[in-house]
C-alpha cells in the first residue's frame, strides 16, 4: 500500500497563507462595503449617519459570533485535527460570503434585507472564528527550530494580501463603473468573486497532513475531552494576556481601513477612489512591517517586537487627530502607512507568541479564542466607537481609542513577563 508523501514546507507556508488570505479577503470586502454603500441599500433611510451607524453595528456582528466559531472550531481542532477543521471554517466562510452577493435589498425585500445580512454576517463570523489560530498552528508546528516566529508570520501576511485583493477589487469597480451602477449591482461582484478563492484555499489544504505536534498529542493521549474547560481552568492568565495582547492591532488595522474610509469619503470629502489608492499603497506597509518584525523576532523574541508595536499604537494615536484631520491627502497617507507599518509590529509576532502561551492539546482553542475575543475589544468596537468619538469630540478623541488599545496591550504582554509558557518559547 502506498502512502501520500508528507506536504512540502512550501506547500505548508502557502495553506497556511491562502487560507487567511481567503478568509480575510471576505472580511474585508464586507468592512469596505459597509464604509461604501451597505447603509442605504440595507437600512431604512432615516439619516445617513444613522444608516452608517447601523452598517458599522452589522460589520460588529461578526466580532460576536468570532468567538463561537473559536469554541466550535477550537474543540475539532484540538479533539479531531487540524487539518479537517481549517477546511470546514474556510468552506463556511466562504458559503457566506457568496450568499451575500445574493441578498435582496431594503427597498426590495424590507426587514427581511438586514435581517438576511446579519445572519450572512454570523457565518462569517463563525468562519473566521476558527480560521487564523488554525492557520498560525498549522505554520509554527510544522516550523523548524528557531523559525518559528518566521514561519509564524504567514498568517498575517494573509491580512494585507487580502486587503490588496479586497480593495483593488473596488477601487477598479469604481473605475469603471457609474455610482448608479456600483450601487444597483456592482457591488455584488468582489462577493460573488469569493468562491473562486475559496475553491483554491481548498485545493490548497486538501492535500495537506496533520501537524507533528497534534500527531504526538494525541498519540501520547493527552487531548483533553473539553478543550474550552480545560483551557479555562488551566489557563486564564495566558488567555487575558492574549486578548489583551491583540487588542492592538484589531484597533489600529479598523481604524485606519474601514473608519478612515468612511470619514475620509464622506466627512473629509476625498474622492472614494483617491482614497482606496493610498490605502492600497499603505497596505503595503503593514505587510513590510509583518515581515521584518517576524524575522527579527526570532533573534529578539516575539515579546520585545510586539512591546515596539502597542508602543507605536499609542504614538500614531496621538498623530492622528492632526494628521488624518490635515486637509492634506499626502499627509493622510503618511499617517496611513505609519499606523499600518506599525500594526505589523503588533500583528506579526502574533503568530508565533499566541501558540507558545498554550500547550498542544488546547492550542487551537486558546489562540482562537484570544485572538477573537482581542478582536471584539480592538475591531468591533472600534468603528461604532470611532463614529461616535468623533461626533463628540473629533478625530482627537478617535486617537485616544488607539492610546487606550496601545497600554492595554502593552498590560497584557506584561502579564505573562517572567512566567513559563508552552510547549516552546517564542
Amino acid at each position: 500500500m502506498t502512502h501520500a508523501s508528507p506536504p512540502s514546507h512550501r506547500h505548508i507556508l502557502l495553506a497556511s497563507l491562502t487560507g487567511t488570505a481567503v478568509e480575510f479577503y471576505d472580511f474585508y470586502i464586507y468592512a469596505t462595503a459597509a464604509a461604501l454603500v451597505f447603509g442605504p441599500l440595507f437600512f431604512p433611510a432615516s439619516s445617513a449617519t444613522a444608516q452608517l451607524l447601523l452598517s458599522y453595528a452589522s460589520f460588529g456582528l461578526a466580532f460576536v459570533a468570532r468567538p463561537v466559531g473559536a469554541i466550535a472550531f477550537g474543540h475539532f481542532g484540538d479533539r479531531v485535527g487540524r487539518k479537517s477543521t481549517l477546511v470546514v471554517s474556510l468552506m463556511l466562510m466562504g458559503g457566506s460570503t457568496v450568499a451575500i452577493a445574493f441578498l435582496p435589498t431594503y427597498a426590495q425585500a424590507g426587514w427581511i434585507a438586514p435581517l438576511l445580512l446579519c445572519i450572512a454576517r454570523l457565518g462569517q463570523g463563525l468562519g473566521l472564528g476558527g480560521e487564523w489560530g488554525g492557520a498560525a498552528l498549522l505554520a509554527v508546528e510544522n516550523a523548524p527550530p528557531g523559525k518559528r516566529n518566521t514561519w509564524g508570520m504567514f498568517p498575517p501576511l494573509g491580512a494585507p494580501v487580502g486587503f490588496i485583493l479586497a480593495n483593488g477589487f473596488f477601487l477598479i469597480l469604481g473605475l469603471i463603473l457609474t455610482d448608479e451602477e456600483f450601487r444597483a449591482w456592482g457591488w455584488r461582484l468582489p462577493f460573488l468573486a469569493s468562491a473562486v478563492l475559496v475553491l483554491l484555499g481548498l485545493w490548497v489544504r486538501l492535500r495537506l497532513t496533520e501537524t507533528p505536534d497534534f500527531a504526538e498529542a494525541k498519540k501520547a493521549e493527552t487531548l483533553p475531552r473539553v478543550p474550552i474547560a480545560t483551557l479555562l481552568q488551566g489557563h486564564g492568565r495566558a488567555l487575558l494576556a492574549g486578548t489583551g495582547g491583540v487588542v492592538a492591532c484589531f484597533a489600529i488595522f479598523y481604524l485606519a481601513t474601514a473608519f478612515a474610509l468612511g470619514h475620509g469619503t464622506t466627512v473629509l470629502g476625498y474622492p472614494r477612489e483617491a482614497f482606496l489608492g493610498i490605502q492600497l499603497v499603505a497596505i503595503l506597509f503593514l505587510a513590510l512591517g509583518v515581515v521584518v518584525s517576524s524575522v527579527m523576532a526570532d533573534r529578539h523574541g516575539a515579546p520585545f517586537m510586539l512591546r515596539l508595536g502597542f508602543a507605536g499604537c499609542v504614538l500614531i494615536g496621538i498623530a492622528m487627530g492632526p494628521m488624518l484631520g490635515s486637509g492634506s491627502l499626502a499627509i493622510v497617507f503618511v499617517w496611513l502607512a505609519a499606523a499600518l507599518f506599525v500594526m505589523g509590529f503588533a500583528y506579526g509576532p502574533l503568530g508565533g507568541w499566541l501558540p507558545a502561551l498554550f500547550p498542544a492539546g488546547v492550542r487551537y482553542t486558546g489562540v482562537s479564542m484570544t485572538f477573537n475575543l482581542g478582536g471584539i475589544i480592538g475591531g468591533a468596537l472600534a468603528p461604532i466607537a470611532a463614529q461616535a468619538l468623533t461626533e463628540r469630540g473629533g478625530l482627537n478623541f478617535v486617537g485616544g481609542y488607539l492610546v487606550a488599545a496601545g497600554l492595554l496591550s502593552l498590560a497584557g504582554l506584561a502579564l505573562m513577563r517572567g512566567r513559563g509558557r508552552g510547549a516552546y518559547q517564542a
